[in-house]
């Protein structure tokens, strides 16, 4: 099952595809969830509940339609750096044996469809094709047997990032948080349409149509499960959470020459079973 939040002629709205086509409901005709973190949030009565809300609406006409981020305010984002090892190579790095975290701000979060801002003070701007997850229960110490039963769905993020920015100091969240940089969406796919753990999954990053990036999930080093388990061992996490698991090699700043995102470049990532995240890039102003 999949979840879309999006606007249409100003009107913010809500939409399920079941495998019958996209159903939508506005927000302003009430009891409509107001995004896809608060389906995440509900229990499994109040999910059918408005699942088959849903379900009843109008047949979704693509015309007009501007993907929202899923998660209009997700209370925490939490990243992985050097999650691949092939990347971590890229970087001068060596693979960690801990998972290298960091936040992202709601903020910097722009949908499918709508553009990556370069920002005016660096020309060093980095795609970063990224699985994310969704939780759908909290909790502290979880186990990494019981870790995958707290996963609401997945999607697909750009962690576009201003390299220059975060290289200055040894903390990242400078050059992960300028605004407009974190491309997310474009819907989120459901835990049980997928793999446990996303797993086995083919991630590909294409600048301009050229693929950058290709890889399988199965290369990430710390899986799904571990770093949710890592994660909570410090952190309270909660439902509507995201998780975002960290890129494979490829990255423009790994290149030689470097490669950056520059104005009216188009960045798409797909992810298998998932979808595809399109976002083009304009130019602060």
């Amino acid at each position: 099952m999949r979840f879309m939040r999006f606007q249409q002629v100003g009107r913010v709205g809500l939409a399920v595809d079941a495998g019958d086509g996209w159903r939508a409901r506005f927000l302003d005709e009430g009891g409509v969830p107001a995004d896809v973190g608060a389906i995440a949030e509900a229990d499994e009565a109040q999910r059918a509940a408005w699942v088959d809300h849903l379900r009843t609406g109008v047949a979704l006409d693509a015309d007009g339609v501007t993907c929202l981020p899923p998660s209009a305010n997700p209370g925490k984002i939490i990243c992985l750096g050097l999650n691949y090892r092939d990347h971590a190579r890229e970087l001068g790095s060596r693979p960690p044996s801990y998972p290298t975290l960091f936040g992202r701000f709601a903020s910097s979060l722009v949908g499918h469809g709508q553009p990556l801002v370069r920002p005016r003070v660096s020309d060093t701007f980095d795609y970063e094709g990224e699985l994310v997850l969704m939780l759908g229960r909290g909790g502290r110490h979880i186990t990494r047997d019981d870790a995958l039963a707290h996963v609401f769905a997945y999607g697909v993020f750009n962690d576009a990032s201003v390299r220059d920015y975060q290289f200055r100091t040894s903390q990242w969240t400078m050059g992960k948080n300028f605004d407009a940089t974190g491309g997310f969406g474009p819907w989120m796919v459901t835990a049980d349409e997928l793999p446990p753990g996303a797993t086995g999954l083919t991630l590909e990053t294409r600048l301009n149509g050229n693929v950058m990036q290709r890889a399988s999930t199965n290369d990430m080093i710390f899986g799904v499960e571990k770093t949710i388990a890592i994660i909570s061992e410090g952190i309270t996490l909660a439902a509507g959470d995201l998780i975002v698991m960290g890129t494979p090699s490829g990255v423009g700043s790994g290149r030689k020459p470097p490669v950056y995102m520059k104005p009216g470049d188009v960045c798409e990532i797909s992810i298998e079973g998932i979808g595809t995240l399109r976002n083009t890039v304009v130019q602060e102003a």
